[in-house]
């Protein structure tokens, strides 16, 4: 007995002495999301009068990197690992010892009692190695935790810029549409002087030119919403956010991955999935150490005695359990497993369903943007040329060539809508996938393959095991 317990002691005490392995959150985000060194941790956050680059242009990528280095909610899941950090090491420490010092004066003549006493907690002892590894997966859970943050910080901006530039592509639509309408009405003026046209055509151009004046100016009070909302997303609230956006691209994508590539991917490398695996795993480390409670307010030691000579010994103090042997404590963490199975079942549905919807929805929106350029648009504006002739030669009425002009700006207006619904659908699926990083694997020049994607590299946020749901069970 006393040869197990030694080496048994001496394992607890050199565990205890390591200090836990801060997750790399920078790496495993820069693989994620593509994006190299954007995440750093601030003690405090940055002055909210700063006016940092860029001032004059503003392209998706600097929006994403100042999002990611700037955003509050970011450092705020980066210090919540630390805190983890914090609470892996505190599990790693040894209890302090408890000294107890009894001296006895003698009534009459004889000696002074002293007998010290050093004892520790002898159930902390024995939880150490499972309060430890619980604590290191909390840890890990913290990070992934971060990861979500940092998606969803980097979709969000991804939409907001691409809101952005939306209402920027509808002003200079509108406008042109003014600009039109202002030449319409001279020309309306010049047949009415002419006695070639009636003053109802003059009326209701100059309608439509207040319209289009009034919808320019809604379209302005949404610019300035959209970009204060991106101002604040890149960390420069108080800037005039006047930049030049860059021009809408379409995406660059090959053949797509199937749907199935998609899912595999999204079920190996979605944080929100591997969050709850931790979670999990953290919970059967938990059971483990609830397997003492028994032994509750027990202590182990050495004794000494001096009266007149000395005498050491061990002591230990063990309860008896007879009414409290753990049964309570241990069907509360076991009723804690069963929700954190069915908590990662449910989120393992919602992220097949939202790879799939967000799938569906991108391959959609690549058709109805197709269909709308190549066939809708040039039909309209021949439509417009066509009526624009007949109009100035006296061969149509000012209604039909205002009708022509109104499905040219429908139709110009609803690519732009198409081309926002495109990209915030790109970046959906990017999210849906785990990441752009995870994306860039799956759309590529080249034909992708039926099979499901290969596993990326473990990122230094893992622990010698990759977490899965089987080991986590």
């Amino acid at each position: 007995m006393r040869s197990q317990f030694w080496p048994g002691l001496l394992l607890i005490c050199c565990i205890a002495g390591c200090t836990a392995q801060l997750p790399d959150v920078p790496s495993a985000a820069a693989r994620l999301t593509g994006i190299e060194h954007a995440i750093v941790f601030h003690e405090s956050p940055e002055s909210m009068n700063a006016t940092a680059e860029p001032k004059d242009a503003l392209t998706p990528q600097q929006a994403i990197r100042l999002a990611l280095l700037r955003d509050p909610r970011i450092q705020l899941a980066l210090a919540k690992v630390r805190m983890a950090e914090a609470d892996a090491n505190q599990a790693r420490l040894l209890p302090n010892p408890i000294l107890t010092i009894d001296i006895r004066y003698p009534l009459t003549d004889s000696n002074t009692a002293f007998e010290p006493s050093l004892t520790a907690d002898l159930l902390s002892l024995l939880q150490k190695p499972a309060s430890i590894n619980a604590a290191d997966h909390r840890l890990r859970e913290a990070a992934e935790n971060a990861l979500v943050v940092v998606l969803d910080v980097m979709s969000e901006v991804q939409e907001t810029y691409a809101a952005t530039r939306s209402v920027d592509a509808e002003i200079d639509n509108a406008t042109r549409r003014h600009e039109r309408l202002a030449k319409l009405r001279d020309i309306a003026q010049k047949r009415l002087d002419a006695g070639e046209a009636t003053r109802l055509d003059v009326l209701t151009l100059d309608a439509q030119l207040m319209q289009s004046t009034l919808e320019i100016s809604d379209l302005q009070v949404q610019r300035v919403t959209e970009r204060m909302t991106l101002a604040r997303l890149v960390g420069q609230p108080r800037s005039s956010a006047d930049w030049r956006l860059s021009p809408w691209e379409a995406p660059a994508d090959g053949a797509l991955a199937p749907e199935s590539a998609w899912v595999n991917a999204a079920m190996q490398n979605r944080p929100e999935i591997r969050a709850r695996i931790w979670e999990l795993r953290a919970l059967g480390e938990e059971l483990a150490a609830v397997s003492f409670p028994p032994l509750q307010g027990g202590e182990m030691g050495v004794h000494g005695e001096h009266d007149p000579e000395w005498r050491v010994g061990p002591v230990a103090t063990i309860p008896i359990p007879l009414f409290d042997f753990g049964q309570a404590a241990r069907a509360k963490v076991k009723a804690e497993r069963s929700a954190a199975r069915y908590d990662l079942a449910e989120q393992q549905l919602e992220v097949i369903e939202n790879v799939r919807i967000a799938y569906a929805t991108y391959v959609h929106a690549r058709m109805a943007l197709d269909d709308a350029q190549n066939k809708l648009l040039p039909l309209t504006r021949q439509q417009v040329e066509q009526a624009q002739l007949a109009y100035t030669a006296g061969e149509a009425d000012l209604a039909t060539l205002l009708l022509a002009q109104n499905d040219f700006e429908a139709t110009s207006a609803k690519i732009v809508e198409l081309q926002e619904k495109l990209t915030v659908a790109r970046v959906k699926l990017q999210r849906a996938a785990g990441g752009a990083g995870v994306a860039d694997q799956l759309s590529s020049p080249a034909t992708q393959p039926a099979e499901p994607v290969t596993q990326p590299s473990q990122p230094a946020t893992q622990s010698a095991s990759q977490p899965t749901t089987e080991n986590a069970q």
